[in-house]
């Protein structure tokens, strides 16, 4: 845009400054012709008329800038009001024939391409006239030179005209494509937050959501026969519902995860972590741990919490195992069960639901990749693995 909007305001200063350049040409070659008819011819009747002409001509002149160079009905008036004029002053006296040339730029500013060649022609035509009656002896240079300049000038000027109009093309298309790469850029960076916002939803207060719900109708088989496990399923959603708040309000205010805000890191956050009743959840750390960027950790936890509720939801297992290793150049998270499995055709990329496509694209942010092992009887075991030296440059900004 700002290229678009200099180039512009570069092509208007350098046609104010040839205008000016043409028009102080104009009053030049004027005044100087009409010095030499005073000169060389003082006395003569006609003198009264040429002075009248030239001051025609030149207050003609003055008031052409304020038409502007469009083609309008007054502009084609004015500008044949002054071709007349100076045609008239040619008859009279040939010497100011010479201020044809600052006419040829006006007429190729204000006329189409053709009808500015055909006056061009007119002009030059009167130029010969001129230099011929002035001229005590037929001279081909007089005849041949002035076509050859206005040839010339017109060429230069139709070509430099169509330049200007091929750059303020470029400029055009030039802007068009960066507002489209600006819009686009928008959308995806729109695309990209709702991804991020989906994720997040879905792992945290989704799953949330799903624990609660287990919880209560868990609460509701054993309300009469078992009151006091009951208030306990109750106790525990309520607690749920409480993480589930925290998560709500994080997200509305961008923090970090709050597992993460006690000091511990992902570690001790890892953990913390459960599946729900019936599920023993082991941890185990393995390597020495170095500090880990804050989306790094946020998104492991993550996919661990993700990895967690499809264990509860859908493997049927008894237990779980968290394995945190720190491997030198990458930190690897396994999640491993002892469930009913699967097909190896999920395992290998056909993903059902939004748990498994939500954990690729948090690992595939992060520069890493994540990993599914299963089999139907043989539980499962996701393995998510983010290499420690890319973290820097693989961290987009939401």
């Amino acid at each position: 845009m700002g290229r678009g909007r200099d180039g512009a305001v570069s092509e208007e200063q350098r046609t104010r400054v040839l205008a000016a350049v043409m028009h102080t040409a104009f009053f030049l070659l004027l005044g100087a012709s009409l010095v030499r008819f005073l000169l060389r011819h003082p006395g003569q009747p006609r003198t009264p008329w040429i002075i009248a002409l030239s001051l025609t001509l030149a207050l003609l002149y003055v008031l052409g800038p304020a038409l502007g160079a469009a083609p309008t009905r007054r502009r084609l008036l004015w500008l044949g009001l002054v071709v007349s004029t100076w045609l008239v002053l040619v008859v009279l006296a040939p010497s100011f024939a010479w201020c044809a040339v600052p006419l040829f730029y006006t007429a190729l500013r204000t006329l189409p391409p053709r009808a500015a060649v055909a006056l061009v022609a007119l002009l030059t035509v009167f130029v010969v006239f001129a230099q011929l009656k002035l001229s005590e002896a037929v001279d081909p240079n007089l005849i041949v030179a002035p076509p050859a300049v206005a040839a010339i000038a017109t060429a230069v000027f139709i070509h430099m005209e169509r330049q200007s109009q091929a750059q303020r093309v470029l400029i055009d298309d030039l802007i068009r494509t960066r507002r489209e790469l600006a819009a686009t850029e928008r959308r995806e960076g729109t695309l990209a937050e709702r991804q991020r916002l989906s994720m997040e939803i879905h792992d945290t207060l989704a799953q949330h959501l799903s624990s609660q719900q287990m919880l209560l109708q868990a609460a509701d088989r054993t309300w009469d026969s078992d009151p006091a496990t009951a208030r306990a399923h109750v106790r525990t959603a309520t607690g749920i519902a409480a993480r589930g708040l925290a998560e709500a309000r994080r997200l509305v205010h961008d923090l970090a995860p709050p597992e993460l805000a006690g000091g511990g890191g992902l570690p001790d956050a890892l953990r913390a972590l459960d599946a729900g009743p019936g599920i023993a959840v082991r941890f185990h750390l393995e390597g020495t741990p170095v500090p880990l960027p804050e989306r790094v950790q946020s998104a492991l936890l993550r996919i661990a919490q993700g990895a967690l509720a499809n264990v509860r939801e859908h493997s049927g297992a008894r237990a779980a195992a968290l394995t945190l290793s720190f491997l030198g150049d990458q930190v690897v998270l396994d999640i491993a069960d002892d469930g009913r499995g699967f097909t190896a055709p999920r395992a290998t990329g056909t993903d059902r639901g939004h748990g498994l496509p939500a954990m690729r694209a948090r690992a595939g942010q992060l520069g890493g990749t994540l990993a599914v092992e299963s089999a139907p009887g043989e539980g499962t075991v996701l393995s998510v693995a983010v290499p420690l030296d890319t973290h820097p440059r693989t961290e987009p900004r939401p």
